[in-house]
């Protein structure tokens, strides 16, 4: 078994050629032809063979530091967590689940919810039907405890899987419950701290839980670092961090949720961990957030992205880089493959286009032009062109925000969406006399945006396009799929 060693380096790791740790550097070249070509959106990669970082990168405009939005794949740290929790006796995961509320607990309620156990939160075998999340969002009291609650169980918990979001927030609820500790506060000394993992922030309900669920933010480093953790059964620089029970328990089939042999969707779902294809496991996100797990080649791929097509990802690696994976280390190593993936490594980006035509910027520079109705209450823009590059300015109620462009390059600078300020890179380009275009990078998000901007007379269009779904609520602060707009 590989175990990870603390080293010089600032993050902990250590670091080696593909081939001394058994992986041909074809095979990585491989996978990234293969996600190049499949046009599958990945932000950050980090492969790690025998305890060793073999191969890592991002592609700029994002960087392999910057904390990403883990969406689901928080999940299998908050069951982390609850085993954690268990280990020290501040709960049990076949406690009843209405016992850690019992101010909630109603006729109905004791009713509804008394074969609920906490191990069927961890299994999503709840008995519901429906994702329960988006009545809790709904709440009208904020309680999304009492949400819950209320939510029918509609089958016996324990027989019936569903990915219920709204489970995972509960586990989060009862661990405060029982621990007097939110989420990561728990977690920060027992794994966090540990494994250098530091900087991790969350979402949080109306009432301050730590969404549980989704809405946890670290760096494709960290995400690597857990899977090593649970690679190695637990054990972390020669320290046990996790129970090796806990481990195996948690990442083995606790539920059955399918039977397509070709979906990595459909092997089985532990505790908040998903079985796959080819004997490996992992933690997952929306569009493209990985943890990776592959025991019997003692590796962990982790992945940021911002793709929709996530089996293809998975595909690309069990047919792209599982069979580079040898039982010893490569002796004879192709020097050139070796030469390619590093310079390939180093130049990963998604280019800044440049302008494929002038543009009439002297006609549109400096215009404000107000904006229509429109749901996120942005009501006036203003496009300013100078020194080779342009600046946009969003006007929301009584606040200006400001963007800077570049031409042929990448601008870093932050939005506000939310009430969180964004890191975002921007850059723009003319595809017409009239028609300029701006993608908007949002750097530790799955999500960026494309604006074309068609100016006519005195009247402007923006279109929206974006590369991804997103969940419904959080569309509300983000731009709208068109703006129309006149000058004043």
């Amino acid at each position: 078994m590989g175990v990870l060693m603390q080293t010089g380096s600032t993050d902990g790791w250590n670091r080696s050629d593909p081939e001394s740790q058994g992986i041909h550097s074809a095979s990585i070249l491989g996978f990234l032809r293969r996600i190049e070509a499949d046009d599958l959106e990945l932000h950050g990669l980090m492969i790690v063979r025998g305890g060793h970082v073999v191969a890592e990168g991002a592609w700029a405009p994002y960087r392999l530091d910057d904390p990403h939005a883990l969406n689901s794949l928080s999940k299998s740290f908050t069951s982390t967590a609850i085993g954690l929790a268990a280990e020290e006796g501040k709960l049990s995961i076949d406690d009843s689940v209405i016992s850690f509320f019992p101010e909630e607990v109603t006729p109905a309620i004791a009713d509804n919810m008394k074969d609920l156990k906490v191990r069927h939160l961890l299994s999503m075998t709840t008995g519901h039907t429906v994702d329960t999340i988006p009545i809790m969002h709904g709440s009208p009291h904020g309680n999304w405890v009492k949400a819950f609650l209320e939510t029918p169980i509609e089958r016996p918990p324990g027989t019936h899987f569903l990915y219920n979001t709204g489970a995972s927030y509960m586990l989060s609820a009862i661990l405060y419950r029982a621990t007097g500790e939110q989420l990561l506060d728990w977690l920060r000394p027992r794994l966090f701290e540990p494994l250098g993992i530091a900087g991790v922030s969350t979402f949080v309900c109306p009432r301050g839980i730590h969404a549980g669920g989704y809405g946890m933010f670290m760096s494709v480093s960290d995400i690597a670092k857990f899977g090593q953790l649970y690679l190695q059964e637990g054990v972390w620089e020669g320290k046990r961090i996790l129970p090796a029970e806990w481990v195996r328990t948690a990442t083995s089939r606790q539920a059955d949720n399918g039977d397509d042999p070709s979906s990595d969707w459909a092997q089985g779902y532990g505790f908040q961990f998903w079985r796959c294809r080819h004997g490996a496991y992992r933690g997952d996100g929306a569009f493209g957030q990985f943890c990776v797990v592959i025991p019997h080649k003692q590796a962990v791929v982790a992945m940021t992205a911002g793709a929709m097509e996530m089996q293809d990802i998975l595909n690309a690696v069990w047919e792209e880089l599982l069979p580079g994976m040898e039982d010893a280390p490569i002796g004879r190593p192709d020097a050139a493959a070796q030469r390619e993936l590093a310079e390939r490594l180093r130049a990963l980006a998604y280019p800044a286009a440049p302008s494929a035509k002038a543009g009439d910027e002297a006609r549109w520079s400096g215009k404000t032009w107000q904006v229509a109705d429109n749901p996120t209450g942005i009501r006036t823009l203003k496009l300013t062109f100078a020194d080779g590059g342009a600046g946009l300015e969003i006007g929301i109620a009584d606040v200006t925000q400001r963007i800077r462009i570049g031409h042929g390059e990448w601008a870093d600078g932050a939005i506000r969406i939310g009430g969180f300020e964004v890191p975002l890179s921007a850059s723009g380009r003319w595809i017409r006399r009239n028609v300029y275009e701006i993608d908007l990078r949002f750097l530790g998000q799955a999500f960026h945006d494309r604006l074309t901007c068609h100016f006519v007379d005195n009247r402007l269009q923006v279109s929206v396009t974006r590369n991804v779904w997103i969940m419904p609520g959080l569309s509300d602060y983000l731009l709208p799929p068109t703006l129309m707009a006149e000058s004043v």
